[in-house]
Formats: structure tokens, C-alpha cells, sequence
């Protein structure tokens, strides 16, 4: 049985289940709320199997079959194209672990890439200017202070400095390393690094899995040799 058909399943029970346990329920605040929850649930799933769903085109479509209007596409190409994305995430899931976080990896710099105000630096890191810099740039042997905000792609972070710290470039990542190195004082910026440039195959203890790409917000406070 299909995902989807699970998924519809399972909303269509959430209906049942809120009914029944309250029938007296039906002020237009709770109409709301139920339907709000519903599109949660359905939007947290489709966001972890379909990462680069086109949201407007899932309203539409979910609009139209509701109302009961006619639909863009016939029910025989509706059925082909969820049978080839079905074939298709079962033979993703017979990949290997790495070459799975690879393309997800893939899949999240190219999100990342084609964002408004990003540019790429060497190596593949991407970079968008949240406040100018008019100071000096650090060398690779200097001293920095910074303060920043680490996450993983999903948004979770995993570092946070409360106040501002004092790093020695050639002790940090990679990707850190190279991209202060052209970084005016004063500036504050939001880089996401590549695996490669980060932790690797290797990733970082608990928190960071191997081949997950890094976003960091630093502001560069200042520097010293």
C-alpha cells in the first residue's frame, strides 16, 4: 500500500478520533485548529520524504480534490507519477548511509545555493551578507573573536557561544578558516559549509552525523596576530 494512502488513512483517523472525543466542539476556532493541525502533521511528513515539494502546486492540488473540481492532471498520470516517486524512494532506500547523506547533502547546497544574496566562496561555501564589514581580515595564523550560531540543515543547533570567544584560525574547521580569512572586522555573515570543509566522513561525536554540511551565523568582532 502506498505512503500517501497510509498518510490519508492516517488523517482521516486524527478526524474521527478528535470528533468522537468531542462532539460539542464546533465553534469556528477549533474548525480552525483542527484544520491547522492537520496540515501540520501532513506538512512535517512531506517535508522529511519530499524535501523539494513546490508547496503551491500540493495546495492546488489538495484544493481541488477536496472541492471535488476537476484536476489538472487525469487520475492515470496522478497514479504513474506516485508509483515512479514510490519506486524510486525504495531504491533510495536500499543506498548505503553515506551515499544517502551524500545526496542529501547535495540536495541541501543546491536549496542553499539558489537562495537570494547567497555567493560561493572556494570550496564550495556559501555565503550571505547579513551586515557589512569595514575592518581588517584576519591572516590564517590569527587570532579571532567572534560570536556565532551553529545548526544543522534541519535548523537544530548544535553551538552557541553566549559571549564572545577567541579562536585561533589554524585550530578551527576548514571551512571557518577560509572564509575569515575574508572577512572584514565588524562584519556578520551566515556561511553554510560543506561537509568536506567541516567534519567530514568522520562527523562530530553525537551531534554532528558524518557528511552534514554546517550553517553558521558569525559576527566578527576582532583580531589579533
Amino acid at each position: 500500500m502506498s505512503r500517501y494512502l497510509f498518510l490519508v488513512l492516517g488523517l482521516a483517523i486524527f478526524v474521527a478520533d478528535a470528533s468522537e472525543q468531542s462532539p460539542s466542539k464546533n465553534t469556528a476556532t477549533e474548525a480552525h485548529e483542527l484544520a491547522y493541525s492537520l496540515g501540520a502533521s501532513l506538512g512535517e511528513r512531506l517535508r522529511q520524504e519530499v524535501p523539494d515539494l513546490q508547496i503551491q502546486a500540493l495546495i492546488d492540488g489538495l484544493k481541488q480534490a477536496y472541492q471535488g473540481k476537476p484536476l489538472a492532471l487525469d487520475n492515470a498520470r496522478i497514479e504513474q507519477i506516485l508509483t515512479e516517486h514510490e519506486a524510486q524512494n525504495a531504491a533510495n532506500a536500499q543506498l548505503p548511509q553515506s551515499e544517502k547523506a551524500l545526496a542529501a547533502e547535495q540536495q541541501f547546497l543546491t536549496r542553499e545555493n539558489a537562495a537570494s544574496g547567497v555567493r560561493e566562496l572556494a570550496n564550495g561555501i556559501l555565503l550571505t551578507e547579513l551586515a557589512p564589514g569595514t575592518g581588517n581580515k584576519p591572516l590564517a595564523s590569527d587570532e579571532v573573536q567572534v560570536k556565532y550560531v551553529g545548526r544543522l540543515p534541519d535548523g537544530t543547533v548544535f553551538d552557541k557561544s553566549t559571549q564572545a570567544r577567541w579562536f585561533r584560525l589554524n585550530s578551527v574547521i576548514s571551512g571557518w578558516n577560509s572564509a575569515l580569512q575574508q572577512m572584514p572586522v565588524g562584519a556578520k555573515w551566515r556561511l553554510v559549509i560543506p561537509s568536506a570543509q567541516a567534519y567530514g566522513a568522520d562527523g562530530s561525536g553525537e551531534l554532528i552525523p558524518p557528511y552534514t554540511p554546517l550553517v553558521f551565523e558569525i559576527e566578527l568582532l576582532g583580531t589579533r596576530h
